[in-house]
């Protein structure tokens, strides 16, 4: 005898196909609601004051970029070589052989003559684009907390990251997308918690996207039910969905309820629409050689993809099969970012060109960087002599940069002394960056916020300035 299923069985089996992705990504509001801490409601039409950017996409090179390799020369590294930083307690634990200079020629570049490293000659043509921060810095030397504070504000795994507060504050524009997504090769350091809605409503957590596969049944699970027609399916929705009233009435309220129910309409429609926007195959060949075979390649390309479809945010993390960490070049610090730099190059250089190509940089905001930079001397143990020198993680100097979504091109900004040890001009922390995010997003970073636990949170916390000088 068949016995009959319950509501919650039914909500459990039935499934329109897509059900684990679903469920972390609720259909998010197509209406901008950046919210007034004061009133809780909506103002400017729905932003705090006009958008500069309409999406973010951010390149996450995980493990943190040599600052002093990449973007940030410092010719005092030649002149003192070998020299001990004097009175620095962190160098001397860490058996530093003293600093040591990059042996990578810098150039400037553009109209502008934004200065960068020979390892970027394809990006050194966007020199015109890009705000150069040189003066970033942060709280902890530490990739776990480095990575939570650039991403959420917060040291511990217990708050929103940014992109789940854009897509809190903003919403999408694909009904039948996510708003954020988050894509990798495999898990970074830390790991889903880089892309967690935390407290905030469970449809602005990160759909997170295993970017080793091309097939789109590969890259995203249970895409396609295997047994019902799409029509089969949306039967079953409507018979579930008169369920839910019912209990919607005898049980208002219920946010975990109306987190599944919404979940299970976006996995319906996204069977159809993401099975379009994941398939990389429809781009052209020129398109996808341009942009590579990398992991990295292929992560910009989709994310690039889901931009013009309406994607609110993408992260892009720099992960490996090998490496979880690619940047961390504790050893072999100058050959590490000789392979490196030439894959980020040319697949950075070649996003920048598509987006500008398409008429969206103007309205795309592109971030790269990773949780911190990394020493200007030497790191080694005693199995390394000083050809295979490493650098130690680094956190009180460091560079990052910005493209379009209303930034100012050929900007740098700030700088580090003249060793490259810490930031001394015009300093720019963690909680700065995001404050200017969300301003570009139209959102007053502090104007959004979430009342949890009898208390009203936010991104950037108590912190946090605007950096105006980045606006073009």
């Amino acid at each position: 005898m068949n016995t009959p299923l319950s509501r919650r069985s039914l909500l459990r089996r039935s499934g329109a196909g897509f059900g684990a992705v679903g469920l972390l990504s609720a259909l998010a509001s197509n209406r901008a609601f950046a919210a007034d801490s004061a009133t809780g409601e909506s103002v400017s039409g729905g932003l705090h004051h006009p958008p500069r950017a309409k999406r973010v996409i951010f390149l996450f090179m995980n493990g943190a970029p040599s600052h002093v390799d990449t973007f940030d020369p410092k010719p005092m590294l030649a002149k003192h070589e070998g020299d001990t930083p004097t009175g620095d307690e962190i160098a001397n634990k860490n058996r530093s052989s003293g600093y040591m200079p990059s042996p990578f020629p810098f150039r400037a570049h553009g109209e502008s003559g934004v200065v960068m490293s020979d390892l970027f000659p394809n990006l050194s043509r966007h020199a015109d684009d890009l705000c150069v921060v040189r003066s970033m810095h942060t709280d902890v030397p530490n990739h776990e907390p480095g990575l939570l504070l650039m991403q959420s504000g917060n040291q511990q795994p217990t708050r929103p990251c940014m992109g789940s507060w854009l897509s809190y504050g903003l919403g999408s524009e694909n009904a039948n997308l996510p708003s954020f997504v988050a894509l990798s090769p495999g898990l970074p350091v830390v790991g889903p918690q880089l892309w967690s809605n935390a407290f905030l409503p469970g449809q602005h957590q990160g759909v997170e996207i295993n970017t080793n596969h091309f097939d789109v049944d590969k890259l995203i699970r249970n895409i396609r039910h295997p047994h019902l027609s799409r029509a089969d399916q949306r039967d079953q929705l409507n018979l579930i969905q008169r369920f839910n009233e019912i209990h919607r009435g005898q049980r208002p309220g219920e946010a975990v309820l109306e987190t599944h129910i919404r979940s299970m309409e976006l996995a319906f429609e996204m069977q159809r629409e993401a099975s379009e926007a994941f398939d990389l195959n429809r781009e052209t060949t020129l398109t996808r050689e341009a942009y590579g075979d990398s992991e990295f390649g292929r992560s910009c390309l989709l994310g690039r993809r889901l931009l013009e479809r309406g994607v609110r945010v993408v992260q892009v993390f720099y992960v490996n099969k090998k490496n979880k960490q690619p940047w961390d070049t504790h050893k072999n610090n100058n050959s590490g970012h000789e392979t490196l730099c030439a894959d980020a190059d040319r697949v950075t250089a070649a996003l920048l060109d598509d987006l500008k190509s398409r008429g969206m940089l103007e309205d795309t905001l592109v971030i790269w960087g990773g949780e911190f930079g990394r020493t200007p001397y030497a790191q080694i143990d005693k199995s390394t002599d000083l050809k295979h020198a490493g650098r130690d993680h680094h956190h009180t100097g460091f560079s990052m940069w910005l493209a379009g979504g209303g930034v100012r091109g050929g900007l740098t900004h700030g700088a580090t002394d003249d060793f490259g040890m810490h930031a001394i001009e015009k300093r720019v922390h963690v909680h700065d960056l995001h404050a200017t995010v969300l301003h570009l997003m139209g959102i007053d970073h502090t104007r959004l916020t979430y009342r949890y636990s009898g208390r009203d949170f936010r991104l950037t916390d108590v912190h946090g300035r605007v950096v105006d000088d980045w606006f073009a």
